[in-house]
């Protein structure tokens, strides 16, 4: 079976068995902050497993594309070593949300591994499977009902194993669901028949011969704090089953080879990089090492791309960075590329899998550019970074080597990888242990290194929402959005009320809080759109002010307010008013941001896709996956193309239907965002076709008519391949554009001249300016350096143990103008050293040069050294010119006085 057929057959198996097919999400986690990727088939079901949310069905199937190359789950370092290894893998799952439970999942899972291939299942000798359950312990007792159930169906009792809490037990967090796990082992060998070969003690035990295939979770406990540091469990009321089974791993069963790198999935993209290398795949060499991490990082990389991630020096986009430059190293040093390659594996990639996942064929030509660029930059940067590792070696005492920290730096910061730093350290005799050791000692300066970073975890922990989740679980209490239709709801009640995290009964006058209401006009902050404000007002004339309005739980709209007058109690009845021109304004930039998305994509190509948005009354800001500035023409056309559907006053229509139906139409998702099964779709119609549709559910104009006016207000970079655009609409575009008018008329006034003359007036100005600029620096020059031969013999140079100095102020100049008197006097004195200071701006700046003769003797960037620390700073350089300063321009004169002693002490 190849690799697709495998997929295939599993989620097929289980639609026949009543579970819905669920696409991959995204490896880019969706509202999921914790994760730097989607690393297992369960992430997408998370909140429905805590209880945040509901699907329409109870049994679900997916094939996940998935990541592990950062945070807890790290497979980067073992990649090419091992056999099985990969940062990209696909997870087969299946779930059950409170339906089945174990015996059905232990049924399916012996059914589909040993059932006979002709009744699409996978036909695996069940004397070569090995299954685990948890042993027990003090907190969890044993759970001899899943061995029960593995004996049932088929499994020889002395091939079901026990073991502890680290092999068969799962948990989310030290709250929350758990379980114990049961995971199935599959014996390679040759020799199943051989009990001295197909062995208990290799399950999770030495080698690599008998390896986990599949693991299935049961979340059967809650596990609560029921006071610091102790722990209990509760039964859920309705256990789930999460399952993970690895494609690749199966695959390679199925195919009849012990190494994930010789299947289907992966090996035609290992001899495509050998070809292009012009040699053989040899699995064993330093070559074929490189070739299999050439063709897992190159998955990686593709998927990444597509799916939103670009190279960066932030976070996820920098674990990707270090993804794709360790698969470029590999291909320079291991198999000799003098120029791009990388881009060429991803192309690949992309012809390989672009079936099962059509995203990839879309975002080919991006995924291709942009590693492409990446190839170029890393160019750059490894020459840096060999330049700051002969730095380190050179300013370590001889014989000893840098601090291992400065070492792990370089690794981390310029992506020099390891093995290089190890050469180094060993063509220059400073090694005396071995790769392990090495290893370690670097291992721990990087822990050392990064040890803050990993603490940024936790700032990204999600809130506190017990008190939320309470309302909705324990008090039943919801909310109904009705903003779509109105901005006002005159009857609303107030169901809860919380300050800090407690519930309370009521605010008084001046306090601050959070409301529930139980229907509400107020949108509460979602897909990049801001939560509204406005007012509340109590049967007994209280006046409650909304500042903001979020949705923490599902089903549930918090109001955070401020009590004006009076107060306000549970079971209130209240007026709800939205700030309708906030509102108003709101919408406009919405429907305009979801406009300039399309007019993006039609204008710079299909590559544009959202990677961020914020919509606000005042301006709207979309992030996007572009690799070059826009051009005042691009910027142009997409206002042009914007303002067309504007002044057309197309009907903005929203439907409602299944996320899947919704894809199906042609419907965009967006950025970070997490769809239930039931979704709004937003479509603006063009002339002839639909221009804009995508999932949405903020809050929009009725007509294109009603944004009034669309205006560009700026285009930056924000990280590497990812632009910002922020733009204005309504009533904001036109102050803008009558400010832009007054300005015009203001300098045309100015110039005495017509405002179609002004950019040609400008222009003039600006060519007399520097006109005047080039001859006020050439007279500054002429006075310097005839300022510089005005002494009696026409040199001002001193004597220093035979060596001609020269130190002198030249503040009158700009740092162009300093390297070229030092130039100058150099060329007069011909053999001496050059010291040059200036002060401007509350700093001092100085020069340093030495003519060729002299600077192995008196190095200029040594001389700047033990200068620039008197005018309070600091300078370098090489040792015929080296620059510096300092924030202290009132010792300058001392400075430049102490330049002769320094010389005179490095010539002595």
């Amino acid at each position: 079976m190849t690799g697709n057929e495998i997929r295939e057959t599993f989620l097929g198996y289980f639609e026949r068995n009543g579970h819905t097919r669920v696409r991959s999400s995204p490896l880019l986690p969706a509202n999921d902050p914790t994760l730097l990727f989607t690393n297992a088939g369960m992430n997408q079901f998370k909140d429905v497993f805590l209880g945040l949310e509901k699907r329409e069905y109870v049994r679900a199937c997916s094939s996940q594309k998935c990541v592990r190359a950062g945070g807890k789950h790290n497979d980067l370092d073992e990649v090419g070593k091992t056999a099985r290894h990969q940062t990209f893998f696909e997870m087969l799952g299946n779930f059950s949300f409170g339906d089945y439970f174990k015996r059905e999942a232990i049924q399916y899972a012996w059914d589909f591994l040993t059932g006979s291939r002709e009744d699409g299942k996978l036909g695996l000798d069940p004397e070569r499977l090995w299954f685990t359950v948890f042993g027990g312990d003090d907190e969890v007792p044993a759970d001899e009902e899943a061995a029960a159930l593995w004996i049932e169906v088929g499994a020889r009792p002395e091939r079901v194993l026990r073991f502890g809490r680290k092999d068969n037990f799962w948990q989310m967090a030290e709250t929350g669901p758990c379980g114990p796990n049961s995971e199935i082992n599959y014996y390679l060998g040759e020799h199943p028949e051989d009990p001295e070969f197909n062995r208990a003690d290799l399950v999770n035990g030495p080698g690599d011969t008998t390896m986990e295939i599949w693991n299935l979770v049961f979340m059967q406990y809650n596990r609560v704090e029921t006071e610091p540091g102790k722990y209990k469990l509760e039964p859920l009321p309705k256990p789930s089953v999460d399952t993970g089974m690895g494609l690749e791993r199966m695959t390679a069963i199925l195919q009849g080879t012990f190494s994930t790198y010789d299947t289907d999935l992966i090996n035609p993209i290992v001899e495509f990089t050998a070809g292009l290398a012009e040699r053989d795949y040899e699995s064993e060499t330093q070559a074929g090492f490189a070739m299999r991490v050439i063709a897992d990082h190159a998955r990686a990389t593709a998927f990444l791309i597509a799916d939103g991630t670009l190279p960066g020096n932030e976070g996820r986009n920098y674990v990707l960075r270090k993804i794709m430059r360790r698969a470029i190293y590999q291909g320079r040093h291991a198999l000799s590329f003098g120029g791009a390659f990388f881009h060429k594996v991803t192309n690949f990639v992309v012809d390989q899998m672009h079936e099962p996942y059509p995203e990839l064929e879309a975002q080919r030509d991006f995924i291709v550019r942009m590693v492409k660029l990446e190839e170029e930059r890393f160019g750059a940067t490894l020459t840096t970074g060999l330049q700051k590792l002969d730095a380190l070696f050179a300013i370590a005492p001889t014989g000893q080597y840098p601090e291992w920290k400065e070492l792990a730096r370089i690794y981390d910061t310029f992506g020099i990888p390891r093995d290089l730093i190890r050469v180094s350290l060993e063509e220059r005799g400073l090694i005396t242990f071995d790769e392990d050791t090495f290893n370690n000692r670097f291992d721990m300066a990087l822990h050392e290194l990064q040890q803050a970073g990993a603490h940024k975890q936790d700032v990204y922990a999600r809130e506190d929402i017990s008190t939320y989740k309470s309302l909705v679980d324990d008090d039943e209490i919801t909310s109904k959005f009705v903003g779509y239709e109105q901005t006002k709801v005159v009857d609303a009640q107030v169901r809860a009320i919380i300050k800090g995290t407690e519930k309370v009964s009521s605010l008084k006058e001046g306090e601050e809080g959070e409301l529930v209401l139980d229907e509400t006009p107020f949108y509460a902050e979602a897909g990049g759109q801001v939560g509204d404000t406005g007012w509340v007002v109590t049967q007994d004339g209280g006046r409650i002010e909304v500042n903001d309005t979020l949705s923490p739980v599902k089903d549930l709209i918090i109001h955070k307010v401020r009590v004006v007058s009076r107060g306000i109690q549970v079971d209130d009845w209240v007026v709800a008013n939205v700030d309708v021109e906030k509102r108003d304004a709101t919408r406009r930039n919405h429907t305009a941001t979801h406009l300039m998305h399309a007019a993006l994509r039609e204008v710079l190509g299909t590559h544009v896709k959202q990677a961020g948005s914020v919509v606000a009354p005042n301006y709207l800001r979309f992030d996007f996956s572009h690799y070059q500035p826009l051009t005042r023409s691009e910027i142009e056309e997409i206002e042009n193309l914007v303002n067309y559907h504007i002044l057309r006053n197309e009907p903005v229509q929203t439907n409602e239907m299944a996320v899947e139906e919704a894809m199906r139409s042609g419907a965009m998702a967006l950025f970070g965002e997490k769809y239930g099964e039931k979704v709004r779709v937003l479509s603006i119609n063009g002339a002839e076709d639909i221009f804009s549709k995508e999932l949405c559910g903020g809050t929009h104009v009725r007509a294109t008519g009603d944004i009034g006016l669309f205006k560009i207000t700026s285009d930056e970079s924000i990280a590497s391949g990812v632009r910002r655009i922020r733009a204005i609409t309504g009533v904001d575009a036109f102050k803008r554009f009558r400010e832009a008018e007054a300005i015009v008329e203001s300098v045309a006034g100015g110039l005495r001249t017509s405002r179609t003359e002004v950019p040609v007036q400008v222009e003039r100005l600006q060519e007399e300016l520097k006109k005047a600029r080039r001859e006020a620096d050439d007279l500054r020059m002429k006075i310097a350096t005839g300022a510089a031969g005005s002494s009696s013999n026409g040199d001002e140079s001193r004597d220093v143990a035979g060596v001609r100095v020269v130190a002198r102020e030249a503040s009158g100049l700009d740092a162009a103008g300093m390297r070229q008197l030092s130039d100058t006097l150099l060329a007069r004195i011909k053999s001496g050293v050059v010291v040059l200071g200036r002060t401007g701006d509350g700093k001092a700046s100085l020069i340093v040069r030495t003519s060729p003769d002299i600077s192995k003797r008196v190095p200029a960037g040594q001389v700047i050294k033990e200068l620039a620390p008197i005018v309070g700073g600091r300078g370098g350089g090489k040792p015929d010119m080296a620059e510096g300063g300092g924030n202290q321009p009132e010792k300058l004169a001392e400075a430049l006085e102490a330049s002769y002693k320094i010389v005179e002490r490095l010539l002595g």
